[in-house]
């Protein structure tokens, strides 16, 4: 069966703007083109975006996912299994969270009094330090420096200091939004004006070179902004894509 885009819009959620970008950027191309210029879809492209739907819950980069489709070794039945795993342990923690979460409030009611072990069952313990792995892996030990500057300057911050990073980055969010609903270009004069914003913003933490400025905003796209994006973009990433389309123009024009 062959899917126009609005149909397979509609039976994955993915929103027809994505799924033109996906095919602009080279990751998700149609099987074919009509002679009305529409784009069609066939069982393969169905199951490649599954695919990168998968990859994207599991909180890939998109170049990090066309790479991997695009190996000549990818092996689609390898993946699912893999991502049946990561799943099946990523349910087992959420049930863990939510035992905590029942039992702490027995215990806040004075039903039944926790252990101290308890409080934390289920949290990652090395939650920062994995996220620091993830950024080195994802641009090397050059990274590591980075990963020092932001600690360090997160320590010297004043509650008041961090606090106003906090509203800075509202309304860079707020105004950026702005700008991608109305349609706004990515590099235009007004969305440039509010990434060097962010960039500024950023440098109180750390400051990115062009390469690892470009990558972090393809990270925005990450299952793990969702929450983040959520009031501005229900369906994310729309405008995490917008975000890190902004920020790649940016970082090439400004950046070196």
């Amino acid at each position: 069966m062959v899917y126009t885009v609005a149909k397979l819009a509609k039976i994955s959620g993915v929103s027809i703007r994505t799924l033109h970008w996906y095919d602009e950027i080279g990751l998700l191309k149609p099987a074919y083109h009509g002679a009305n210029g529409y784009r069609y879809y066939g069982e393969e492209q169905l199951l490649a975006l599954q695919q990168i739907l998968f990859f994207r819950e599991l909180g890939f980069e998109l170049k990090q996912i066309e790479s991997i489709l695009k190996r000549s070794d990818f092996d689609r039945m390898a993946a699912l299994s893999s991502h049946r795993k990561v799943l099946q342990k990523n349910v087992e923690r959420t049930k863990k969270l939510i035992k905590t979460i029942d039992k702490t409030i027995e215990h806040l009611k004075g039903t039944k009094k926790m252990k101290d072990h308890e409080i934390y069952l289920g949290f990652s313990k090395e939650g920062q330090d994995e996220y620091q792995k993830y950024l080195i892996n994802r641009f090397g030990d050059k990274i590591k420096d980075s990963i020092k500057e932001s600690n360090e300057n997160v320590k010297k911050m004043s509650k008041e200091d961090f606090e106003k990073t906090k509203k800075d980055w509202a309304h860079i969010l707020d105004d950026l939004a702005k700008q991608w609903k109305n349609s706004a270009k990515a590099g235009s004069a007004e969305v440039q004006k509010i990434i060097r914003r962010h960039y500024e913003w950023l440098k109180k933490y750390w400051t990115p070179d062009r390469e690892s400025y470009a990558g972090m905003g393809e990270g925005y796209a990450g299952f793990e902004w969702k929450d983040v994006f959520k009031q501005y973009d229900p369906e994310h990433p729309q405008f995490a894509l917008f975000f890190a389309e902004a920020i790649k123009v940016f970082a090439k024009k400004e950046l070196s």
